[in-house]
């Protein structure tokens, strides 16, 4: 295989991992790293650089769009930005003083957990319950546009939501995907943020966080410009069309069909990870 048709290869596997990773919000990096370790024989640390860039430019697209429509809140992703963004860095170092086996294995099982989150069911009530004091004093409550009118929310559990964005940001940064599904259980599940504002949020969220630990991936010449641009393109373009297919999708059976997938994946990576074949 000459040049051209690896570059041709990679971009179109990035282009069906973008796809796959649009249409169950889980991003592309779940499928993007197994299918560069163990289809292309890429080390795993520069599969890890080149998601991080496809990250920063899908995020970007998509954030743009939900801060416009008033869906994202901006205090909540700026304030968790700064856990995400320490917990990053740190994630960053430890891929280069982990071996790439362990990450493989620790790869392998944040693959099933993201798998068994995407198939909660997700909590759609608001609670009534008064307003917590820490996020009243920090302003992080809001309101997202409603069909009829705007719907106002309050955010609770401010601490156990930062702790778990520093675990979202480390995760992020030592294996090279969003970490989507940490920051929406913190999100929804912990600081009860809608659904909708989750999601939004969080997208809001990973460009930066992963931009935070690309710049340790290019300091220790991680980042391979002949892989990240096909990957980035491939990506990019996949999620656009996963994005406009969602909306037609019968979304269960898809999602069913691709935590499938992420799971042969992850047992994959799991037993070259604990087989030292990485």
């Amino acid at each position: 295989m000459n040049l051209l048709e690896l570059t041709s290869a990679v971009c179109a596997g990035s282009l069906l991992a973008g796809f796959l990773g649009a249409l169950t919000g889980l991003g592309g990096g779940v499928v993007l790293i197994p299918m560069l370790t163990l289809g292309f024989g890429v080390d795993i640390r520069y599969a890890i650089g080149a998601s991080l860039i496809s990250v920063i430019a899908t995020s970007s697209g998509a954030a743009a769009a939900y801060v416009k429509d008033g869906l994202s809140n901006i205090r909540v992703g700026m304030f968790l930005e700064i856990a995400t963004t320490f917990g990053a860095l740190l994630g960053a170092h430890l891929a280069a003083v982990l071996s790439a086996n362990l990450i493989a294995v620790i790869f392998g099982v944040v693959l099933i957990f993201s798998a068994y989150l995407s198939q909660r069911p997700r909590r759609h009530d608001q609670s009534q319950t008064p307003p917590d004091r820490i996020a009243t004093w920090l302003k992080l409550n809001g309101s997202y546009p409603g069909p009829e009118q705007s719907v106002r929310y309050n955010v609770y559990h401010v601490p156990q939501g930062f702790s778990l964005m520093f675990i979202a940001g480390t995760l992020s940064g030592l294996l090279g995907i969003g970490s989507g599904a940490v920051k929406v259980l913190a999100m929804d599940q912990a600081m009860r943020l809608p659904f909708k504002v989750s999601t939004t949020t969080s997208n809001f969220m990973i460009g930066v966080t992963a931009a935070a630990s690309a710049g340790v991936y290019l300091q220790r010449g991680y980042l391979e410009p002949g892989l990240a641009m096909p990957v980035m393109l491939g990506v990019l373009a996949g999620s656009l069309l996963g994005a406009r297919v969602l909306v037609y999708a019968q979304t269960r059976w898809l999602r069913l069909l691709f935590s499938a997938i992420v799971l042969a994946l992850a047992v994959q990576m799991i037993i070259k990870g604990i087989g030292g074949r990485f």
